[in-house]
């Protein structure tokens, strides 16, 4: 195994947003999961980024973020292999996302794709705040604090790490160490994601409530599957369906075996198979991933304490390394804490 020291750095979050569903898994923490021995690894629990759009009732925010840590150990986070914290825990990205925020132009912020997207879909709360329109920069700041080689993304978040990349250009070209630039420029890592639908055959998300849950016991999960919608020409039994445009076969496609998803192409297409016996299957597949994570994450229900324990432990891990940094930062700005004599301060020239 490669030491630490040798391991690029990689980092990404969560938005503390409670019990995470089947995408979630999909889409980042099962790539983490397989991350954790390649790269020095710091994944963080983003409570400051939920505020940005429910900042009017923070009662779970702690309880949600309590909810993620627990799916990420039940998922196989490590925290002998990783380091887990909690965004508010390290004051030191607050420091910096108020530095940033004095050298990022309005403009960046404002043609942030998600930006608009967000504006126009969320219409039940006011985000017309500054912390919405800035929460790209302290993005950027929970990123580069850790001098981060890569970020974990999708392709939709690919905007977010190049406004990062942009962040540290400037700030590099402000400020420096006597020459060379505080900041690496990290690189988007596109990691794989299938295709996941919800219940209802759209993208799985809570605010459309179609998802199936990590922690969700096998007679709901077959429940929701019975529930779940399919291919809209296969109207009666003995229609022939195609798995290719069915949010079913998505489903195994991801979770089932090579046999499985060879019956369910071949009995979809020939009618010899009907939906009830193919959502079976699907949810056959499931239980068999979810119930050995649900058992990891009793450990940690039954004793919440050693959770909490290990995310304090990552918390003072990642003000270490983040307070290093801030060193380096206030340094080069010639803002140190420390006292220098007369000529004697170092930084930007």
């Amino acid at each position: 195994m490669m030491s630490a020291q040798t391991k690029k750095r990689v980092l990404s979050g969560m938005r503390s947003t409670g019990k995470l569903h089947l995408g979630n898994f999909v889409g980042a923490l099962d790539n983490w999961v397989r991350m954790q021995d390649q790269y020095e690894c710091f994944f963080f629990i983003a409570d400051w980024h939920a505020l940005t759009t429910d900042y009017a009732d923070t009662s779970q925010v702690k309880q949600n973020s309590i909810e993620v840590l627990l799916d990420w150990l039940a998922a196989g986070l490590d925290p002998d292999r990783c380091t887990i914290f909690i965004q508010s825990h390290v004051p030191q990205h607050a420091e910096l996302h108020l530095l940033f925020s004095m050298v990022t132009p309005l403009g960046w912020l404002e043609r942030v794709p998600t930006y608009k997207e967000q504006r126009d879909n969320i219409k039940d709360k006011d985000l017309g705040t500054y912390g919405f329109l800035g929460y790209p920069v302290l993005q950027s700041a929970d990123i580069l604090i850790y001098k981060g080689d890569f970020v974990p993304v999708g392709e939709d978040q690919v905007p977010h790490v190049e406004l990062t990349r942009e962040i540290a250009r400037r700030f590099n070209l402000f400020y420096n160490l006597q020459g060379a630039p505080v900041f690496p420029e990290p690189q988007p890592l596109l990691t794989p994601a299938a295709k996941l639908p919800g219940t209802d055959g759209r993208k799985m998300s809570k605010s459309y409530g179609n998802t199936i849950l990590l922690t969700d016991p096998e007679p709901v999960v077959r429940q929701k599957l019975k529930t779940m919608v399919t291919d809209p020409a296969r109207v009666r039994r003995t229609d022939a369906g195609n798995p290719d445009v069915c949010p079913v076969g998505d489903l195994h496609k991801t979770f089932s075996d090579g046999d499985t998803i060879a019956k369910v192409d071949a009995g979809c297409r020939s009618a010899g198979i009907g939906c009830i016996e193919c959502k079976s299957w699907a949810a056959d597949a499931l239980v068999q991933i979810l119930q050995p994570m649900q058992d990891r994450r009793k450990k940690y229900e039954d004793n919440p304490r050693l959770a909490w324990d290990i995310l304090e432990a990552g918390s003072a891990r990642a003000r270490t390394v983040a307070n290093e940094t801030m060193q380096e930062v206030r340094a080069a700005m010639k803002m140190s804490l420390e006292f220098d004599a007369p000529g004697n301060a170092q930084g930007a020239k």
